[in-house]
Formats: C-alpha cells, structure tokens, sequence
C-alpha cells in the first residue's frame, strides 16, 4: 500500500445540509442525486414499479458478471434479514454447514443457524486472521456430513479482507456448496462466478452500489432457487416463495421499499458511470491507503497486518493514553462533521472508519485533521495502541 494515493479529480460533493459524513460500512453518505430520487411516491403493483424492479435484477446480475444460470432476488429488510433468508431458504433440514467466523458477522450467521435449528460447526480464527482454503479443505475432508459452506467476504467488525479465492476453490473440490455474505463487498470486489463457484452470495442496497437501506438481495443458482421450494422456516423470508412470485407476477410478496428501489437505480447508475466493481473499487482503495497513511503519521495503528486490510472498512487501535476517551473522541469527531463507529472486537478496545459511500481521498485527509484536532483538544500526546495489544497482535501473527 502506498502511504498516501494521490488526490481523484474532480473532487466529489459535500453533503448536504450540514449533514457529516458517515463513516461506517453502511449506512453511508450518499449523493444528491440517490437522495432526491425518493422524492416521488411509487405504487408497488403500478406497471413502472415492476419495470423499476425488473432492470434492477437484470442490472444486478450483470454487475455480478452472472450468466444465464443465475437469478437475483430482492428482499426487504435490512442487510442480516438477507443474509437470513439465504441461510434458511438454502440449507435444507438436513444439511449441516461450515461457518468460518473471524469476526461479529461470521459468528452471527453460526447464531442464526441455531434459530433456525440447522446442524454447523464453526472455524473460528479470532479477530486477526483470515481463513485459508488449506484449513477449510482439512475440516471438509474430516467432516463427510458437511454439505455446506458460509463465509463472511469482508468481516467489517475487523476490517479484514477474507481469501473467498481458495475458499470457494477448498469448497468445490469437496463437492459442498458455498454461501457468501458479501454484504460489504459486493460492488467494489471482484467475485465472479465463473472464476469463484459460489452457490449464492447475498449484499444490500446500502453498502457499495451506495444507496439507501431498505432491501438486501440474493444473487444465487437457478437449480439452488428451484430446489429450495420448503425448505425456508419463515413465511416473509422465504427465497424461493419470493423468487417464484416475481417470476409470474413482477411483483415483490409484500409491500416493497420503493423509494429505496428508486433511489438505488439512480446510484447502480452512478455505480456504471464511475466504471463499475474496478471503478469504483479502486476509489475506495485510495481512499483507504490515504486514511491509513495519514493516521499511522498520527500515531495510530491498525488491527490488521497490511495484506488483509480491505478497502471497505479500517479497525484502528484506541490509544493507550489515559486522557483518550472513545466517547469524546466521538464527539469531537462529529462535531467537525465525521461519524465514526464503535469497534466490534471482545479483546482490545478499537475503533472503526469506513472508507466507502461518496467520500474521496479529500475527504480522508480532512478525517484525519480532524483526529489530530481531536487528540489535542483531549490532551492525548500519543495515539500508541497498548503494548499488550500489539504483543498480542504479534504472538496471533507469528
């Protein structure tokens, strides 16, 4: 990683309003142009509506790099109610899955298949380490009884970037189907199906096509689509119910979130204008080598070795300084116009910035100013992590 990407051009717009950037995995600061598109009132059965969800489908795969053997379905709901309509609608009764957790999200979708009352082991790696394929072949070939396997492609409550590549590759040589939540990936990533086999993946509008929160949706497998007619425990979250549905009728099961429809068509729009996954990926990677090259001059550290920071999110240490507070360092951030997130790890206090949603490297620059600032008006004279940390971090890393 370089330690500061040049500056795009032309610089992107402020937000409006006074409103402060988001610096989260989503939701996320959006344009003009996806806000305003909610301006209008759709009807949900109306003839324009269903045209509206028809090219969003087909804009979908496309963007996925899907062929004819996919289908998109869309899903109401926040991003985890995607992510459980996939688990529930793809893992029949008796299936039994591995879930590869390093992080919130992965050791959410080992809970939500205990709610649903399917069998699984779980590959923990902690907060600091990816999965490799070598493991997940080992586990595969130790376990006959497992027919599935659910992995977390960007684990935000870390930031790290998980090697999908040499999962999926692990996965299909075992015969076993893959899951993937690529809910903060998918937009900015590569994940073609043709060079990862992959059973089905799910994301949100919010996340990297930069739209608004109201609906995730489910790229999967037509021949997965068809077979799962049942096995789905929940009436609302049922794919194939929903999938099937669409198919004859154009229309979503139950009421859609059409503003958030809308809006999200004006920002796949923006997503092609700005050259697609490869565009707009290689914004949110300068955006990251700038935060963390102005940061590390700050003192700060980050959680992760360099080879598996992702471009989505950063997970930095809280200084070891007595006088840093993360609550006043919140607000203090917020009060110069930056909303930060809480860190999600049970071992070190952390916090996270995003570098996703309508933010430039300008705009990563002007974060860390605003860290500096911050630091002073606290009293901090260091942003050193915890000695203990970093020696944890090394022992887990050796």
């Amino acid at each position: 990683m370089s330690a500061t990407a040049p500056a795009p051009s032309p610089r992107l717009e402020k937000p409006r309003l006074g409103e402060p950037y988001l610096l989260t995995p989503g939701p996320l600061t959006t344009s003009y142009a996806v806000k305003q598109e909610m301006l209008r009132d759709w009807g949900s059965w109306d003839d324009d509506f269903r045209a509206m969800t028809a090219d969003m489908r087909t804009r979908l795969l496309s963007m996925a790099g899907a062929n004819e053997d996919f289908d998109c379905v869309p899903m109401q709901g926040s991003g985890t109610f995607a992510v459980e309509a996939m688990l529930g609608s793809f893992l029949p009764k008796e299936a039994k899955a591995l879930v590869l957790a390093n992080g919130a999200y992965g050791q959410r979708a080992a809970q939500t298949l205990k709610y649903l009352g399917r069998d699984h082991v779980v590959l923990d790696k902690g907060d600091y380490l990816p999965p490799r394929g070598a493991e997940v072949a080992r586990i595969l070939a130790q376990d006959p009884d497992l027919t599935h396997v659910v992995a977390i492609h960007c684990e935000t409550s870390s930031g790290i970037l998980n090697p999908i590549d040499e999962i999926a590759e692990a996965t299909h040589a075992a015969g076993c189907k893959l899951l993937i939540d690529a809910m903060s990936s998918f937009g900015a990533i590569p994940l073609d199906p043709a060079q990862i086999p992959f059973e089905a993946l799910v994301s949100s509008a919010n996340k990297c096509i930069e739209g608004v929160p109201g609906f995730g949706f489910v790229i999967a497998r037509k021949t997965a689509l068809g077979t799962a007619r049942g096995n789905s425990p929940s009436l609302s979250l049922d794919l194939h119910a929903q999938w099937a549905h669409m198919n004859k009728t154009g229309q979503w099961r139950f009421t859609p979130p059409t503003h958030v429809v809308a809006a999200f068509l004006a920002a796949l729009s923006a997503h092609e204008a700005e050259g697609g996954i490869a565009g707009r990926g290689a914004r949110y990677t300068d955006n990251r080598d700038t935060l963390v090259g102005e940061m590390r001059e700050l003192g700060f550290e980050t959680l992760l070795d360099n080879r598996w920071l992702s471009p989505i999110i950063v997970t930095f240490f809280c200084p070891a300084d007595p006088a840093f507070s993360f609550g006043r360092f919140y607000e203090l951030m917020k009060a110069r116009g930056f909303i930060i997130y809480p860190g999600k790890l049970t071992e070190v206090d952390s916090f996270r910035i995003g570098c996703i949603g309508q933010m430039d490297t300008y705009v990563m620059c002007d974060v860390a100013i605003a860290a500096k600032q911050a630091l002073g008006e606290m009293g901090v004279a260091s942003a050193a992590p915890p000695d203990a940390a970093l020696n944890e971090r090394a022992k887990l890393l050796a």
